[in-house]
């Protein structure tokens, strides 16, 4: 039997007013969180200035927790162009940082992180934290009061779920591929 190895991952959730970030250690099918916070860029005035600090502090996370992969969750779309660009180019520089760092990045719908975590895709911040509490069996306080940080672990989480989850539940374009790997047709 070979011992199980060790993947830190590092989940973020993009924001242009408070960026969440969260860290999983994953040993084997266990994961524990090792971090969570968040970065808060209300300060900044500048737009310019919150995505220098972005790209600063996620470099600053990355070494200081190594993560073999990083999970982020992509903006979801609204009805504010302006805001959708901000948060797409505060999304785009923290891949930047990841790239910089050679961390590989998978992109999550929110709705698929919702669903991988509490089994709803339209699941409230407040249920997905719940449910990470219990699942990494932490206390309340250990959550801290920006929900931005639990949907980055969110992130996390889902990433450690979708990577164990058997080759045979891989995904198929279509019925047809699938039997026909499965030697049906």
């Amino acid at each position: 039997m070979t011992p199980a190895t060790e993947k830190i991952i590092l989940g973020v959730d993009p924001g242009t007013n408070v960026m969440g970030y969260g860290v999983l250690r994953v040993l084997g099918r266990k994961a524990e969180m090792l971090a969570l916070g968040i970065i808060d860029l209300r300060k900044f005035g500048d737009h310019y200035l919150k995505l220098g600090h972005i790209f600063e502090r996620i470099i600053g996370i990355i070494d200081s927790y190594h993560p073999d992969e990083m999970a982020i969750e992509a903006p979801f779309f609204g009805k504010n162009v302006q805001s959708m660009l901000k948060l797409g180019r505060a999304q785009g520089v923290a891949m930047a940082a990841a790239i910089e760092r050679q961390v590989p990045i998978t992109e999550y719908a929110p709705t698929k992180i919702k669903m991988a975590i509490t089994g709803n895709g339209n699941a409230s911040k407040e249920q997905v934290a719940d449910m990470l509490r219990r699942m990494l069996k932490l206390d309340k306080e250990e959550l801290g009061k920006f929900l931005d940080a639990t949907d980055a672990l969110g992130a996390a989480f889902c990433h450690f779920l979708q990577m164990s989850r058997p080759q045979s539940e891989a995904k198929h374009t279509s019925w047809k591929e699938l039997a026909r790997k499965q030697g049906k047709i």
